[in-house]
């Protein structure tokens, strides 16, 4: 089975069997946390690559050194390999992108020929069971002339402090998450960047401004107009100019943290 980004799928029945486990443990694993595989509108579970050598990772660790299953998410959640759950304060961004469209009375193929996207993924985006790169967003920012600042969504007002438990949260594509440090203004976007392992920005994307980043933790590659490629570690800052198309990967084995300021704010 294929995603509509073309990716492959398995369901329940065919990781057991590759895993080694079976259909019920794995919905148990699910429960805690251990992992959490997209649905259709069926509600059929469906697994990725990753869901698969995360499963593996953990049967090694029930097997082999004896660990149960709340010892196996404990351990994996240290390493910062378990997805993340959506947070209730997320912003529901497929049903902003679906007010977006209708407010300006556009059907999806209009939308999926002018921004290079499918018209199945952009539906499923926007009923919320698909989630989209941080370059697929670029694009349809780009297509309604909105910023980052609109798929947040947050109050006009400066709220001067915020907290991490106030944060205005987007979940990029699975495993990339974005979290806003403060609004109100119209001269920097400040992130805290959370990117899974292998998780990065998808295609490469440009646009108007200047981007500084400083890593907190794990580790990013950077590359630079399809050429120039950088290799970041804890402690090291990044400047460039937004209009050279760039695009961003977590090589490492660890959740990389990241604070991103974008100037002025824009996608």
């Amino acid at each position: 089975m294929k995603s509509p980004q073309g990716n492959s799928y398995l369901k329940i029945g065919d990781v057991a069997r590759l895993v080694g486990i079976s259909a019920t443990v794995l919905r148990a694993w699910e429960t805690l946390g251990l992992v959490r595989p997209e649905r259709t509108r069926s509600r059929y579970r469906l697994y990725t690559a990753e869901d698969l050598r995360l499963l593996k990772r953990a049967r090694f660790l029930r097997k082999v050194r004896g660990l149960n299953a709340q010892a196996i998410v404990h351990l994996l959640k240290g390493k910062g390999l378990l997805p993340r759950a959506r947070p209730r304060h997320s912003a529901p961004l497929g049903m902003r992108l679906r007010t977006l469209r209708l407010k300006r009375h556009l059907p999806l193929a209009a939308v999926a020929r002018a921004t290079g996207i499918s018209v199945s993924f952009l539906s499923a985006v926007e009923r919320g069971q698909m989630s989209a790169s941080v370059g697929t967003l670029r694009k349809i920012a780009r297509f309604y002339r909105i910023n980052i600042l609109d798929f947040f969504n947050p109050p006009a007002a400066n709220p001067h402090l915020v907290t991490p438990a106030g944060r205005k949260v987007l979940e990029a594509a699975d495993g990339v998450r974005m979290e806003l440090l403060a609004w109100g203004n119209t001269v920097m976007e400040p992130h805290l960047f959370r990117i899974g392992p292998g998780k990065g920005s998808g295609e490469a994307y440009a646009h108007e401004g200047e981007e500084f980043l400083y890593l907190l933790r794990g580790r990013l590659d950077i590359s630079l107009d399809e050429g120039e490629r950088f290799h970041l570690e804890p402690g090291d800052s990044f400047y460039f100019e937004s209009s050279i198309p760039h695009r961003w990967l977590n090589p490492g084995r660890q959740e990389a943290w990241v604070l991103w300021v974008n100037t002025p704010p824009t996608f």
